[in-house]
């Protein structure tokens, strides 16, 4: 059986110029990719980035690599990654390229595919690509070389799209809304989507530099937004990651909203209107008082592994069509093929104006329970979960806490982490529970 050397959960990620983030394998890369792609279809392909520095670099390296393998390439510069997914579809490319570590510090960046409808990749054509990866690089003759353009109107496409995403018989005139752009690749989208149908927009996060993506603001940092909600009298606000496609809001309070939440209103909105087909994924990580509050309206619930992948194969399969992660993936399939921050703002406001409710009063009858989350970095080939003593830890916890709460461990997709998820009655409970079980996994490392 093959084993996995470059794909992750999602797609391929890490500190620029070490380990799997380095110039020679975007080259190889875009060559690899492009000797897959290029078997059928239009052998067109579309690369967009977020705002971080590395992105002129990775662009420029997976361009060649693409052109030497006879693809031609379709440059959208900074734009969202559901904005590639849409947009590879409205090309009829072959692939979408997105060159983006997401929620990460700017000194991290990674590269992902988007298929032709827009879906992420399978399995078994990243598998492929891995494949190729092993062969020495080579070039197609001169006149079959791919060209390179440019679509300068991609923005604005991707406006209109968002935008059409809002009922036409509503407005948002009278709306005071904070927009957190994370300094990375809505900075020039989410406000004026919002402003175009009606609202009052103050953005903030909104002044890429290249070093300053998701730092302290966007939906990784809520601070900002949270202070800029309530010193403005804003109405909520809306917080993006650095690559949009997962978004956090905060009512007038300054209260965050989180993923949970959102799909909470997202499933009332839909099954108030008929269109629920089915009923909700969340993950292992979705807090129970979402799983109550949607048993309480007889809506089933379903728990997936953690990372959208695994939200949309479950939806796929149960034929759902709402789905994401309390971290702000948001996943609604009438409306997309990727989780999109943008959209599903959009749909919020619109569950707002249909019902002429307020945020909080969206969110009243769901009761999230306090839920802590601990992340310890580890290093080296060990695998902390299978020790003993992380295991005791994690068995204590789960006997105090009993049918009222959960402990989850798990290791993150992206970055050499464990996360430990505590979650129960007790806010206080709860942290001294999550820092008991983090202790164990310290002292192994």
């Amino acid at each position: 059986m093959y084993v996995r050397k470059f794909f992750g959960t999602d797609g391929i990620r890490g500190k620029v110029g070490a380990g799997k983030m380095t110039p020679e394998l975007a080259l190889k890369l875009g060559w690899a990719a492009g000797r897959v792609l290029s078997r059928s279809g239009t052998k067109k392909v579309i690369i967009g980035k977020d705002t971080r520095i590395s992105g002129y670099l990775f662009e420029s390296a997976m361009e060649a690599g693409l052109s030497a393998a006879g693809l031609n390439v379709m440059l959208m510069g900074p734009m969202p990654t559901p904005a590639v997914a849409y947009l590879t579809r409205t090309f009829r490319a072959e692939a979408g390229v997105v060159i983006s570590a997401s929620h990460n510090p700017y000194y991290d960046n990674g590269i992902k595919f988007f298929s032709n409808d827009g879906s992420k990749l399978d399995d078994e054509v990243e598998l492929e690509i891995e494949r190729e990866l092993d062969k020495p690089l080579t070039c197609v003759e001169s006149h079959l070389l791919g060209k390179v353009s440019r679509i300068d109107d991609a923005p604005g496409r991707y406006i209109e799209y968002c935008k059409g995403n809002f009922p036409a018989e509503h407005t948002l005139h009278g709306l005071k809304i904070v927009v957190d752009c994370a300094h990375g690749a809505t900075y020039h989208i989410a406000p004026s989507v919002f402003r175009e149908l009606g609202a009052e927009v103050i953005a903030i996060g909104d002044k890429p530099d290249g070093l300053n993506i998701n730092h302290e603001v966007g939906a990784t940092s809520m601070g900002k937004i949270r202070e800029t909600v309530i010193a403005e009298g804003a109405d909520l606000g809306i917080a993006l990651d650095g690559d949009g496609d997962r978004i956090m809001m905060v009512n007038r309070h300054g209260k965050v909203i989180d993923g949970d939440e959102i799909l909470y209103i997202l499933a009332c909105d839909a099954q108030s209107r008929g269109v629920l087909r089915g009923g909700v994924v969340g993950t292992l990580m979705s807090n129970l008082g979402l799983d109550l509050a949607l048993q309480e309206l007889d809506i089933p619930f379903a728990r997936s592994n953690v990372g959208d992948r695994y939200v949309m194969t479950m939806m796929k399969e149960k034929g759902w069509r709402i789905g994401g992660e309390n971290s702000g993936h948001i996943l609604n399939l009438d409306h997309g093929t990727t989780g999109d921050g943008i959209v599903a703002g959009i749909l919020v406001l619109a569950a707002m104006r249909r019902r002429n409710a307020t945020l909080e009063e969206l969110t009243e009858k769901i009761k999230m329970l306090p839920q802590v989350l601990v992340n310890v970095r580890f290093e080296g080939t060990h695998n902390p979960l299978e020790s003993e003593q992380v295991l005791s830890a994690k068995s204590e916890v789960e006997a105090l806490l009993g049918e009222r709460g959960r402990v989850l461990l798990r290791k993150s997709g992206t970055e050499p982490l464990i996360r430990v998820m505590v979650e129960g009655d007790i806010e206080a409970d709860v942290i001294k529970h999550a820092n008991y079980i983090a202790d164990a996994v310290r002292n192994l490392v």
